[in-house]
Formats: C-alpha cells, structure tokens, sequence
C-alpha cells in the first residue's frame, strides 16, 4: 500500500499494489500545471485509487476535450489527472507520494516541446511525443 497526501494534507490518497512505468512529461501544459520543466506521472488502475480523506477538496479542470486535471482547492496541489478515453486509469502526480518507492522514471516524453531553458542529463529514453508503448 503506498500513501499519499496534497501539500496542505487535506487530500489524502493510497494506493494498492505497485505504480505503472514513471514517465517525465515534458509537454507544455504538464509544465504549466505543475509550474517546473515537467511532471513526474505514473499510470494506476483507478480501481486500486483510493481517495481516503478530503474528497470534497478535490476539484478538476478540463485541460483539454475528454482530460480533467484534479488538485486540492485549498493548496493547489496537483494529484492526478483521468482521461475520458481510459476511464480506468488515473496518472498519479508522483511527488504527491508520502511512501517510499524502489521504482525511478524510465522516459522522458513530449521532449519536443520541453522548456528551452532545461537540459535533460540523466541518460533515460527521450521521446518526441508518447512513448512508443502508449
């Protein structure tokens, strides 16, 4: 079981079982909803999601037709965003996590439009747009 919380510690989640791959999304509206070069995202089955304190908190913003981004309208911080297309997966905001994880990111994606301003030196696949498994 991992646990997790928002920065004010309103929202509380946990997750059972182990996260999906980790991917740095370097896209243009990661970066502006996280406020830094990219956002650090791991796919859950929202089956295994569990929102355990603060669910009144949780507001969602429709970034883009079918994708809502959900955060805590207390302290802003964002917790995960769902897709309309996969109703039964959430991507989980991985620096929301209070548990310790063994598994570390293995890409960076939508590296075409990344800040100009970051340079990426840690050695992990960079791909254009998703990566090719997605």
């Amino acid at each position: 079981m991992l646990d997790g919380s928002c920065l004010c510690g309103a929202v509380k989640y946990q997750v059972e079982g182990h996260l999906g791959p980790i991917v740095c999304c370097h896209c243009s509206m990661c970066r502006k909803a996280q406020g830094t070069a990219f956002a650090t995202n791991a796919p859950v089955e929202a089956a295994r999601f569990h929102i355990t304190r603060g669910e009144q908190a949780l507001r969602a913003y429709s970034s883009s037709p079918g994708k809502w981004r959900c955060f805590c309208s207390i302290c802003g911080s964002p917790v995960f965003s769902k897709r309309e297309s996969h109703p039964g997966i959430i991507r989980l905001r991985i620096g929301t996590l209070d548990s310790k994880i063994p598994a570390r990111p293995t890409a960076h994606i939508h590296v075409a439009s990344k800040a100009e301003w970051f340079e990426i030196l840690d050695g992990l696949p960079q791909y254009p747009g998703f990566e090719p498994s997605r």
